[in-house]
């Protein structure tokens, strides 16, 4: 495979501030709410903040994402260090795990929505703005790609994603005990399924329907 450096410079320049903010963002979301709803976890561990350096991982944050720029991947993925959370001192456990756990997606949602916005009001200015509109456009639909591939990803219902979590706090007891045990063992099934290429069928259409989407309403026919 012939590794072009020019391009993955360029992607890395595109993509670095979008990934940054879709991943630190969600995470400090989980944070908020939890802290909102009774536990100081992340505000005692200073995790409650937009200073990047706090929520990087090496592997999810810089890596997995670089390297899925070397490959050519149609859509890049990646994730911070995770918001701990104590659920017992919420004030009601079960039922406010599922705000925190939506949290970290809705989140995402928004910074999708807010940067289809952007991008509308960004192919607005005037053509002699080029040199500022081209880069702001190409940050805007990386930012609406990444945003929409953390919120169908994490909306996967498979603990320890936020779905796992939310369908943990809707269903009723029995059921809830036995999706929970899956826990241990919910990111070997996130890996087992990424090599089979299940997951990208599964998360592919609906992320890439979504930005088509999106991208359409805010730039010209």
């Amino acid at each position: 495979m012939n590794i072009d450096i020019n391009a993955i410079m360029q992607g890395i320049s595109i993509w670095a501030l979008p990934v940054l903010m879709a991943i630190v963002l969600h995470e400090v979301a989980h944070g908020w709410v939890a802290y909102k709803l009774g536990d100081d976890t992340a505000d005692w561990l200073g995790r409650l903040t937009l200073n990047p350096i706090k929520h990087i991982d090496p592997i999810g944050t810089v890596l997995i994402p670089v390297l899925l720029l070397v490959m050519q991947s149609p859509f890049l993925f990646g994730y911070a260090k995770p918001v701990p959370i104590n659920w017992r001192k919420l004030r009601h456990p079960k039922r406010d795990m599922v705000w925190v756990a939506l949290a970290g997606p809705i989140t995402n949602l928004i910074l999708a929505l807010l940067s289809t916005l952007l991008l509308m009001l960004a192919v607005q200015l005037p053509s002699s703005m080029l040199w500022f509109i081209q880069p702001l456009a190409l940050m805007c639909q990386a930012s609406i790609m990444i945003n929409l591939v953390l919120l169908v990803f994490n909306l996967i219902p498979l603990p320890p994603l936020d779905g796992g979590r939310v369908a943990t706090g809707l269903l009723p007891g029995t059921l809830s005990y036995q999706l929970s045990r899956l826990e241990p063992y919910g990111f070997i099934i996130i890996v087992v399924l990424m090599m089979m290429g299940w997951l990208q069928a599964i998360i592919g259409p609906v992320v890439m329907g979504g930005t088509t989407w999106l991208m359409g309403l805010a730039l010209p026919s």
